[in-house]
């Protein structure tokens, strides 16, 4: 069996697994996940070759935390096999970026992952917050808690884009190791790839989300709460129709789309079902990539559909003054 591809975190030294196990389904988000489903699916990521994986505490109010960690326990695999990263700011009680919540979240997620440090902590979804305490404050309260031995790496999330120049251009250099984008890296939205020189330039790793645009990528389509406006949502549409038509997967093209582009690290896949074979799925497109190279004729005609959107968000967090 191919081994999944290792790829270099900006300069931090770390080598990701090219596909990341995002464990928010962990947190019941998509649905309830029992305990051996979730030990299940985490020691088949091991196996497959997966090495990364990525929490919060605002997934699940906690609990995709707690789940992940029994199930690192529970596999008992030597700590510098895998890597984890879990993110600081958002509750599911709101946002609070302060250096004194942010140093007492680090201590209660290393309780609930039964980790003595993560390798990533992450301001989670700035632009929900005021970005010059993000530069201020969180930054250097984040600094000391890397001095502190309780995270080796520091990283900032978000949706916009223009969040990660703000604060990369008003932190000391190096101060910030890897940014988390979602939502800008897959067949409808390659806006991220403008910003990646820029992220080489400062060092910075690069970690893409939602390689399926949080559902608009699938056969089954987004969920209702998805917040693209109709015209994202039937332009995906027409694309899923189109590749079942011809037999072909959506998802398992995006996810190789997202996976072609190699200075982006990891792509994150929440393994929404938490069932073996999903884990198995996403891995095997990845393999497959690897081997065969991408279908470029079928993503060449689903960007053709895509065109009359390609790049169109929606706006995410509070209006910076």
């Amino acid at each position: 069996m191919t081994k999944l591809e290792l790829r270099d975190l900006g300069n931090t030294g770390l080598k990701l697994s090219c596909v990341g196990f995002g464990a928010s389904p962990l947190g019941n988000v998509f649905g309830d996940v029992s305990e051996e489903d979730a030990i299940a699916a985490v020691r088949e990521a091991f196996r497959l070759g997966i090495n990364f994986f990525d929490t919060s505490p605002y997934y699940g109010g906690t609990l995709s935390e707690k789940v992940l960690g029994k199930c690192l326990k529970a596999i008992g695999m030597p700590r510098n096999e895998y890597i984890v990263s879990t993110k600081c700011g958002r509750y599911s009680e709101g946002f609070d970026f302060s250096a004194e919540r942010i140093t007492k979240s680090i201590d209660e997620s290393l309780e609930r992952l039964q980790l003595d440090y993560v390798d990533i902590l992450q301001c989670h979804d700035i632009e929900f917050g005021s970005l010059d305490q993000v530069v201020n404050e969180t930054i250097p309260a984040l600094l000391k808690l890397k001095e502190a031995g309780k995270t080796r790496f520091i990283g900032i999330t978000g949706l916009p884009l223009e969040i990660f120049t703000y604060v990369l251009d008003r932190v000391p250099p190096g101060s910030v190791d890897v940014i988390l984008s979602y939502c800008h890296y897959s067949i409808n939205d390659t806006a991220l790839e403008d910003l990646l020189p820029y992220l080489k330039s400062k060092g910075v790793g690069v970690i893409s989300a939602s390689p399926l645009a949080m559902g608009l990528l699938t056969e089954r389509g987004p969920p209702e709460w998805h917040p693209a406006s109709p015209e994202i949502k039937s332009a995906c549409q027409a694309a899923a129709a189109y590749c079942k038509e011809k037999r072909k997967n959506i998802s398992k093209l995006a996810l190789q789309y997202s996976l072609s582009n190699k200075d982006i690290s990891s792509v994150l896949v929440g393994m929404n079902s938490i069932k073996q074979f999903v884990v198995e799925e996403n891995v095997a497109a990845a393999t497959e990539l690897a081997i065969f190279g991408k279908d470029e004729e079928t993503v060449s005609e689903i960007e053709a559909i895509l065109k009359p959107v390609k790049n169109q968000t929606w706006p995410s967090g509070i209006q910076q003054s």
